[in-house]
């Protein structure tokens, strides 16, 4: 008589952690994105207000080495938007293959389990035809004994 295989338990936990370990690294990914998005929002803010304060005819005349000063502080305003930008790309495209290995995993997932349920599926059916078996050599003993008497 058949019984279940061992394997299967061990390698549909694997997959479930690998499974869990990807939704990990999403969730990390997906804070790490949001931040990127805080700070690039923040520099914009920072910037627009320093635009402002450069427009603005109330303020106090500037002198040459205050006005260098504040349109190098906003040069430098401007590359650090763009480096934001750039690493929120990168962030975004890693976040695009952490869920792409997802679904793999997930993939992955569910085949073992459905494996994992055929085997539990065929080692039943075996039992069955087992049980099926030895209740028709009862049978037919049965029927020898008392057509012999």
């Amino acid at each position: 008589m058949r019984q279940a295989r061992n394997c299967w338990p061990v390698l549909v936990r694997k997959a479930q952690d690998a499974v869990n370990e990807a939704q990990s690294d999403i969730a990390h990914a997906m804070a790490r994105v949001e931040q990127l998005q805080a700070s690039h929002a923040r520099l914009c803010s920072l910037y627009d207000e320093y635009r402002l304060q450069e427009n603005q005819q109330t303020a106090p005349v500037m002198g040459m080495q205050a006005s260098m000063n504040h349109r190098q502080f906003m040069a430098q305003l401007l590359t650090l938007q763009q480096r934001v930008v750039l690493d929120l790309s990168k962030a975004q495209a890693t976040l695009s293959q952490m869920r792409k290995k997802r679904v793999l995993a997930e993939i992955e997932l569910h085949k073992m389990a459905s494996l994992a349920e055929q085997d539990a599926k065929a080692v039943a059916k075996d039992v069955l035809r087992y049980e099926q078996r030895q209740m028709d050599e009862l049978g037919v003993r049965q029927f020898n004994r008392s057509a012999q008497i």
